[in-house]
């Protein structure tokens, strides 16, 4: 069932709750919306954009999904905000690690600007470690048979020719989830990721200086699969599926969401 269709019949997160990072636009926005389409008792929301996450919030509606500011490079920030969850809500049953962002250049090895490294893997891997380590800790503390989804990328699976910066932090963020899946286990706890092709969300349009037509445009070319092209919606529809109980014996798998990517 696509997100674009809305609330369905098969509410396949009845009474869940669930942290989805990176909320308030793109992905995160689409996954929340879905989340609570399908029954979640209480999505919340964590981004550093307060106003585009309030808005979000408040259109899902605060009965069943609440925002709050938290920057994930800060483990006090992250660790405080699944404890008030917890106890808000009772429990944690979802974690999606999404909170990421793009290298803001062309970085190749040659040039490689190690101030910009750093502030890409403070939020697409220390960010995840972060989120992970604590949802984990609250899912073992409460015997929740959780499950926890994190944004990867085709970039996890291949090297590039520039962006290094981004292409390590995806590697990195795909061994996070293999570890974490072994070592969870034992728990009940499942630990998958999602890998999108480059698609037209807010932040990829801003980077790009493209509007969402010339974004997918740009794109086209690296997937097989002709005829569509790759919105929020499907990944949304992807991490659905690893979040629900319907992938209740999937760990450790990253599901491409790539439409067959090919490096042109």
């Amino acid at each position: 069932m696509s997100s674009e269709s809305g609330a369905g019949n098969n509410q396949r997160l009845q009474g869940k709750v669930a942290i989805v990072t990176g909320g308030a636009s793109g992905i995160g926005e689409s996954v929340a919306r879905l989340f609570a389409d399908h029954g979640a008792r209480m999505v919340v929301i964590v981004d550093v954009q307060d106003d585009l996450g309030n808005k979000v919030a408040e259109s899902i509606g605060i009965q069943r999904c609440t925002f709050v500011h938290c920057d994930v490079t800060d483990e006090n920030q992250v660790k405080t905000t699944v404890k008030s969850t917890v106890q808000k809500f009772g429990q944690l049953d979802v974690m999606f690690s999404n909170a990421g962002i793009p290298s803001s250049s062309q970085q190749t090895v040659l040039d490689l600007d190690l101030s910009e490294f750093d502030r890409l893997f403070a939020i697409n891997v220390r960010g995840m470690a972060l989120c992970v380590k604590h949802a984990a800790r609250a899912m073992v503390e409460g015997r929740v048979r959780g499950s926890i989804v994190c944004t990867a990328s085709v970039a996890a699976k291949n090297g590039g020719k520039a962006y290094t910066d981004y292409v390590m932090s995806k590697h990195a963020g795909l061994g996070l989830v293999r570890s974490a899946s072994m070592q969870l286990g034992a728990y009940g706890i499942r630990v998958n990721s999602v890998s999108p092709n480059g698609l037209a969300t807010p932040l990829a349009c801003k980077g790009l200086g493209l509007d969402a037509a010339e974004v997918e445009k740009l794109f086209e070319p690296f997937a097989c699969l002709k005829g569509v092209a790759l919105k929020t919606g499907h990944v949304a529809d992807a991490v659905l599926f690893l979040a629900s109980d319907e992938s209740e014996f999937v760990t450790g798998a990253d599901l491409a969401v790539d439409g067959g990517f090919v490096s042109a």
